[in-house]
């Protein structure tokens, strides 16, 4: 669903720190740092997730997953895999 690294860039895009997520998807401070602590795909409580990806989204976040591409128009960046061999 989301990435704890894609949390964290999407944070960054925004201009953002963890208090202004929890404020905009209504949870918790520790509950935004627990998420973003780990690697890979965050775990927890789905509803926290839904509306964790909602404030993203609505403050102009597009989250796009692995292989998929982007339908939106804007800047964005996005992480692609290093050269094999690296």
């Amino acid at each position: 669903m989301i990435t704890s690294a894609q949390m964290r860039a999407a944070r960054a895009l925004l201009g953002i720190d963890q208090k202004a997520l929890a404020d905009l998807s209504g949870l918790s401070v520790p509950t935004i740092q627990r998420m973003e602590s780990g690697t890979g795909t965050v775990r927890g409580v789905v509803d926290s997730l839904t509306k964790v990806v909602a404030a993203l989204e609505s403050a102009g976040i597009e989250l796009i997953g692995e292989r998929m591409t982007s339908t939106a128009q804007g800047r964005g960046v996005r992480l692609r895999s290093p050269p094999r061999g690296s």
